[in-house]
C-alpha cells in the first residue's frame, strides 16, 4: 500500500525538510497516529509530490519530515472538465467525490433548470463544500492534482462554456438517456478538451438539450442503465479514461 497523502503549500526540493502542520499535520499526527521513521506523501495540489520520512512530532499537529524525493507529474490528456448539475444535498458531495476519484480535472457546478437543489443565496457555502470534497478525494486517491472547482454557473455560462470548447477543437459530450448516439462513437481521442454535461435528477431541459447541441455538443448516451446524476460523470469519466488512453498507464 502506497504512504498515505497530504496537503502543503509547496514542496520543497529533496534533502530539505518539510514542516506539516495545522488541519493537515493534525490529521497526520492525531488522527493517523503516524510516528518517526514512517514514509508519507506531501503534494501540492499541482502536480508535485514529494517522497518523505518523518523525523519529529511536534505537539498534536505538526510534525517534521525529511523530502527524499520529488515528482512532478502533468495532467492527463485531453483534460476533462465535468458540468455538473446540482444533486439533491444528500449526494452533492458524492458527485465531486466519485468524480475526482475519476480523474476529471475541473468540476463546474451548474444551476440546470430542474435541479431540486438551489443554491440562491449560498452559492458561496455549496462551492466551499464542493473545494473541500476534490480535495478530500484527490488525497485518498494519491492524485497530484486536486480538481479546480468553479463558481457556481448558470445556463448562460455552460452555453458560453460549450461554445468555447467546440471552437477550440474539443468535444461537449452531454449525458441524455434519450440520445441515440454511444458515447463511444465521439472523436474523444483526437479532441483539445472534453467538456462533459451532467443534468440533474430530473433530467435535462429539452430547451438545454437544444441549447448546447445547437451550439456543437453532442448528445450521447452511456449504455442501457439510466444512472444517478452522481454517478454518472464517474462512469463516463471510467469510459473517457480507456478510450482517450487517459488511463494508459
Amino acid at each position: 500500500m502506497s504512504p498515505p497523502l497530504f496537503w502543503a503549500d509547496s514542496v520543497p526540493a529533496p534533502g530539505a525538510d518539510l514542516v506539516l502542520t495545522g488541519a493537515e499535520g493534525r490529521h497526520a499526527v492525531t488522527v493517523a497516529r503516524l510516528g518517526v521513521g514512517e514514509r508519507i506523501l506531501v503534494g501540492d495540489g499541482a502536480g508535485s509530490v514529494a517522497g518523505c520520512e518523518i523525523r519529529e512530532l511536534k505537539g498534536k499537529d505538526t510534525l517534521v519530515a525529511s523530502v527524499h524525493d520529488l515528482e512532478f507529474e502533468a495532467r492527463a490528456q485531453p483534460s476533462v472538465t465535468l458540468v455538473q448539475a446540482l444533486p439533491k444535498s444528500e449526494r452533492s458531495e458524492l458527485a465531486v467525490d466519485l468524480a475526482t476519484e475519476a480523474g476529471v480535472d475541473a468540476i463546474v457546478p451548474w444551476q440546470a433548470a430542474r435541479c431540486v437543489a438551489r443554491w440562491t443565496g449560498k452559492a458561496d457555502k455549496g462551492v466551499a463544500k464542493w473545494r473541500a470534497a476534490a480535495s478530500a478525494a484527490a488525497k485518498q486517491s494519491r492524485r497530484p492534482w486536486i480538481p479546480e472547482v468553479t463558481d457556481l454557473a448558470t445556463t448562460i455560462d455552460v452555453r458560453a462554456r460549450c461554445a468555447e470548447v467546440v471552437a477550440a477543437g474539443g468535444v461537449v459530450a452531454v449525458l441524455h438517456e434519450e440520445a441515440a448516439q454511444p458515447l463511444a462513437d465521439l472523436p474523444l481521442a483526437d479532441a483539445t478538451e472534453i467538456l462533459l454535461v451532467v443534468g440533474p435528477e430530473g433530467g435535462l431541459d429539452p430547451g438545454e438539450v437544444a441549447d448546447l447541441t445547437a451550439l456543437g455538443a453532442r448528445s450521447v448516451v452511456l449504455g442501457p442503465e439510466v444512472l444517478r446524476t452522481s454517478t454518472a460523470a464517474a462512469v463516463a469519466l471510467g469510459a473517457i479514461g480507456v478510450l482517450t488512453r487517459r488511463w494508459s498507464r
